[in-house]
């Protein structure tokens, strides 16, 4: 088989756009995502015009047990995974702490922080037994500096960071690369997302600017996983030109 990347979150925004990329750098795929129909879409769309091999998961990450009955079930020759992209992971609301929803907190922990420990808990040790391999743990600006009613959320993906940097530690002696990318304002599902899918909000997030596409994430993501053995990127954070921290933002 060809090199293999596990995504999860592979149904839209960067997952997607890393699926489409590493397809096209010949990688097989492993795609985890809880829209079984959309995924299934993707999937024979990346096997017609990339001639790569996908394996379709349909599962939440949030559901550990069913998580590793999946992933623990996969055939041998699928578990020889090369480069792990832990992309789920949401927002939900923007609300001081105050007035925050509990069960948005649960979800946002139990996806951005939870989710991501349970899919590299599974796939590590297959990384460490074969004595290679990249995790690449998406993060964001949110966990580099914190906003206004932006809490539970900016404490998740400093969560991240945290553990990115504790992953590249302990893994160091088994040849593991562990890179964080952190992203400003990416246009994806993410907006529609955090305000429960009212359009007006969302679209205002972007107005005035031009915000990161996510196939800029995966390009990026794509560099750091294709250098040399000996390089590995620590950390990138990317912003929109117009962007110039999590609040302050040039519009047009």
């Amino acid at each position: 088989m060809s090199k293999i990347a596990l995504i999860t979150g592979a149904t839209s925004g960067i997952g997607k756009a890393c699926a489409d990329l590493f397809a096209a750098q010949g990688y097989d795929l492993v795609l985890l995502a809880r829209r079984a129909a959309l995924l299934e879409v993707i999937s024979s769309a990346l096997r017609e015009t990339h001639h790569v091999n996908v394996k379709c998961l349909e599962v939440d990450v949030r559901d550990q047990e069913e998580l590793a009955y999946r992933l623990d079930t996969l055939p041998a020759q699928w578990k020889k995974v090369n480069v792990l992209i832990n992309n789920a992971g949401l927002s939900l609301g923007l609300d001081p702490i105050d007035k925050g929803n509990i069960m948005d907190w649960d979800t946002m922990i139990d996806t951005n922080i939870k989710g991501l420990l349970y899919v590299t808990r599974l796939v590590s040790p297959w990384m460490v037994a074969e004595k290679t391999g990249h995790i690449v743990n998406i993060g964001s600006i949110a966990g580099q500096e914190v906003y206004p009613n932006g809490n539970v959320y900016c404490a998740t993906k400093h969560a991240v960071d945290a553990l990115s940097q504790g992953m590249r530690i302990d893994l160091l002696p088994h040849g593991i690369r562990v890179t964080s990318v952190n992203p400003g304002m990416v246009e994806t599902e993410f907006s529609m997302v955090r305000f429960k899918g009212d359009e007006g909000r969302a679209r205002k997030v972007y107005d005035g600017l031009e915000p990161l596409a996510a196939n800029d994430i995966a390009e990026a993501i794509w560099f750091a996983v294709s250098r040399p053995a000996h390089v590995n990127i620590n950390d990138m954070l990317i912003m929109p030109t117009a962007q110039a921290t999590a609040t302050v933002i040039n519009r047009k």
